[in-house]
């Protein structure tokens, strides 16, 4: 007797919940809170929301990160809660998360602390900042900001304090007030990170900001692995997101998430941020890492920018030197995320017309684990707003990923300016859909999207197109787009299709 067969595996997507210019009114987790229940029903699985733990200030995102252990919790660094809001309303937007199915991503800020309560002083050589391993002074003794005894939280949590052998640099002397590259020596000390164990850019790339750990020491590593362990205890997640990953041990990241799927069932999600164009130095990293771990498709988002800023640019080079073409399942593919949107460091600067297409590409291919983003989803606040974009389209075609996009796919890129797919359904999710795009003129494909679908007509749930595609006896259909523009047609009458009927409220700040 055959086997029965499996229910298809459900398309997943994620959402990075926040941009940079969020209003610091400690609000955040409230107002995510509130559309959690919308983000599930438009397709969304899982949030990867901002450091939750104590910043330099009630202002700062978390980068600048303070205290692992403080959630907002403890009255430290100018108020109890974070720029985000309290832990108690963090742990509100965790308890309806878990009620509406959705998980949610810690991003975890493990290289660097900043805002020290105190001076100390210690020996130091400067380095060349475009080489580290260049000593560019004598040894001398500096006064650094590295003593961190986190009045407000005591003794809590963790009895922890770090002191300057516990960093391997910082970017600041007070003694003389001069702002330069400090390697801290001395015999507790073990210097830069082996070669090997962080990226060689700049000669070694240990150091990226502040007051940068070092996980050499046992005691730093003994601390955090514990924090992992007792955030995993604090707040029911999903997975995690790591910061600046090529900034630090690689070993140490290792033991850290081997440590946790040790202790809590290796179930959960792990991304690195190793933002670097270079697709050869991803793929080494995570075969060095030896396991389920993921990186952010750095090299995509910059094919991406360059192609909407190039007029009628060739389209079907879009995932050449990506790592969705090569390693897919490790591959977190994204347009946008709060390092490259406008106004930010890594700016990667996408023209608002491509996006829906950009979008679509990864969306809606089989491929690649999308990631929205808030900023296109819900718009940009600070001194320099934008408004949502995609002109709408953003939550439907993250409804038509969660219904449509399932089974083999056919590729129609034979032409440089206008692309097309097919993806066939399968057995148990059986309406399929065919895409259209054009980075010029109106777009044309004749696809086949199977006989078994001979006599329906199709339509674009986006409703950018008012084609009517009726599939005939042979399984094909003509399918167009608008100029510069996508179409993602699916069977009228297919199940779902009531949904893109509905309003997607993007006014996430409405008191």
């Amino acid at each position: 007797m055959a086997d029965e067969q499996k229910p298809t595996p459900e398309n997943m997507t994620m959402l990075q919940g926040f941009e940079w210019y969020v209003p610091a009114d400690q609000k955040h987790w409230t107002r995510l809170e509130k559309h959690v229940p919308q983000l599930k029903a438009w397709g969304v699985d899982n949030i990867w929301i901002p450091p939750a733990c104590k910043a330099s200030s009630n202002q700062g995102n978390g980068y600048d990160i303070y205290d692992l252990y403080d959630l907002g919790e403890f009255d430290q660094k100018g108020s109890v809660a974070t720029k985000w809001g309290t832990k108690a309303s963090l742990l509100q937007l965790c308890r309806t998360a878990q009620k509406h199915g959705v998980g949610l991503y810690f991003d975890a800020v493990l290289n660097h602390k900043f805002a020290a309560d105190r001076k100390e002083k210690c020996l130091a050589v400067e380095v060349d900042p475009n080489d580290r391993n260049k000593e560019t002074s004598d040894k001398y003794e500096i006064e650094a900001w590295v003593g961190f005894d986190f009045p407000g939280r005591g003794e809590r949590y963790s009895g922890m304090k770090y002191h300057w052998y516990h960093f391997s640099g910082v970017d600041y002397n007070a003694r003389n007030e001069k702002t330069a590259i400090y390697k801290i020596m001395g015999d507790k000390s073990q210097g830069w990170a082996e070669d090997g164990d962080v990226d060689g850019e700049k000669g070694n790339y240990d150091f990226l900001m502040g007051s940068d750990l070092d996980y050499a020491h046992p005691e730093v590593s003994s601390d955090v692995l514990a924090w992992g362990s007792w955030l995993a205890e604090q707040l029911p997640l999903s997975g995690i997101r790591f910061d600046a990953i090529k900034h630090y041990s690689e070993d140490f990241l290792r033991k850290f998430i081997t440590t946790l799927d040790e202790r809590y069932g290796g179930g959960w999600f792990f991304v690195g941020e190793f933002w670097k164009d270079s697709l050869d130095d991803m793929t080494r990293y995570l075969e060095r890492m030896g396991r389920k771990f993921s990186l952010f498709d750095a090299p995509l988002v910059y094919n991406f920018s360059q192609i909407s800023k190039a007029s009628g640019a060739d389209l079907r080079g879009v995932f050449e030197d990506t790592l969705v073409s090569v390693m897919p399942v490790n591959a977190v593919t994204l347009v946008m995320n709060h390092d490259t949107q406008p106004y930010q460091a890594l700016e990667a600067p996408i023209e608002g017309w491509f996006k829906p297409l950009a979008y679509t590409l990864i969306l809606l291919r089989d491929t690649g684990y999308p990631c929205l983003w808030y900023g296109d989803l819900y718009g940009i606040k600070g001194e320099h707003p934008f408004p949502p974009s995609c002109g709408g389209a953003l939550p439907k075609l993250a409804l038509a990923r969660k219904l449509y996009s399932y089974g083999k796919q056919a590729d129609y890129f034979d032409y440089a300016t206008c692309l097309g797919w097919v993806r066939y359904g399968t057995w148990d999710r059986r309406y399929g859909c065919a895409v259209v795009m054009s980075n010029a003129g109106p777009g044309e494909k004749r696809m086949h999207v199977g006989e078994m679908h001979a006599g329906e007509v199709w339509t674009d749930v986006l409703g950018w197109s008012d084609r009517e595609v009726t599939i005939g006896d042979d399984g094909f259909g003509d399918f167009v787009c608008g100029q510069t523009s996508v179409s993602v047609f699916v069977n009228r009458d297919a199940d779902g299709r009531e949904k893109f009927a509905e309003k997607f409220d993007d006014n996430i700040y409405e008191e």
